[in-house]
């Protein structure tokens, strides 16, 4: 067995040997701590059937642990001068492969159908980040990869953003949008003080499941979304306002909107925020008829 990368003195002779400096732009922030890489790992019930796609690998901390319970593990990393240090670090696995590129602007569907040829159990594993964590997670849900699901650790902020329930101040589109897709939760807690440099908030894993259909049916997924986010453009108006100040033409058709909001049993006072993600899909299939010709 291989002395572990994510020790803080592996971690500091690692950085060393390499002369490696911090980018803050990139968010880079080393995990130093193998115990909650390994958790991490448990959490995404990985075996030797799995193929593994990760994002920043960073100098192969993570990786190093996927590596060891899946079948195959293809990992983003944008920052070139990692490259040679992932080269060096993750020698003894022969099971990983990196991708020099944006995760952003790569062909998801094309690299799982050339990397992971015959296997069907397929997981994301990460740790993000924490500038593109959300478009990250959104690439990977809209793309509808062949997937079970993510697990990421990411902001505690965002994490709570995204496991949120209605009328809660964390609620808001990002957690139907994400739970549309899947059944999300919070997995653990993870504090800045096992990171280099230290990020000036705590993190937390999250676990993504995919759902084999999205929680509910809705005639038109865009629009669907894009009266999710109009409702909750300022938090501290009435749905009926959000609504009519965000949709195309809303003003004009404000009396067709409060029509819509009795239609779908929805009280024209309520905020976007007591709204659950089933009052939102009766909502928005009453106002498509309105506002999509």
């Amino acid at each position: 067995m291989h002395k572990d990368i994510a020790t803080p003195a592996r971690t500091r002779e690692i950085l060393e040997k390499y002369g490696f400096s911090f980018k803050k732009s990139l968010g880079q922030n080393f995990l130093i701590d193998t115990n909650i890489l390994k958790r991490i790992v448990e959490h995404a019930e990985l075996s030797a059937h799995t193929g593994a796609i990760e994002i920043g690998p960073g100098i192969g901390a993570l990786t190093e642990q996927v590596a060891r319970k899946s079948k195959k593990v293809v990992a983003f990393e944008i920052d070139q001068r990692l490259l040679p240090i992932l080269e060096d670090t993750l020698a003894p696995y022969g099971n990983t492969r990196i991708v020099h590129q944006d995760v952003l602007k790569a062909d998801l569907q094309d690299i799982i159908q050339t990397e992971f040829k015959g296997i069907k159990d397929i997981m994301v594993v990460a740790n993000l980040p924490y500038y593109v964590t959300t478009p990250i997670i959104m690439k990977i849900l809209e793309e509808k990869l062949p997937i079970r699901g993510i697990v990421v650790m990411l902001q505690k902020e965002v994490a709570d953003r995204i496991s949120a329930s209605p009328g809660t101040k964390e609620y808001g589109s990002l957690s139907i949008a994400v739970q549309y897709h899947t059944i999300a939760e919070t997995v653990m807690i993870v504090p800045k003080t096992v990171f280099v440099p230290q990020p000036n908030v705590d993190s937390a894993v999250i676990r993504l499941t995919l759902r084999e259909k999205p929680a509910v049916a809705v005639k038109d997924e865009n629009f669907f979304f894009q009266v999710t986010r109009a409702s909750f453009a300022q938090r501290r108006k009435t749905i009926v306002n959000n609504l009519s100040s965000q949709l195309p033409d809303g003003k004009l058709k404000k009396d067709q909107i409060i029509k819509a909001l009795h239609a779908a049993g929805i009280e024209e006072s309520r905020r976007g925020e007591t709204l659950s993600i089933q009052e939102f899909a009766r909502l928005s299939d009453q106002l498509y008829p309105i506002f999509i010709q």
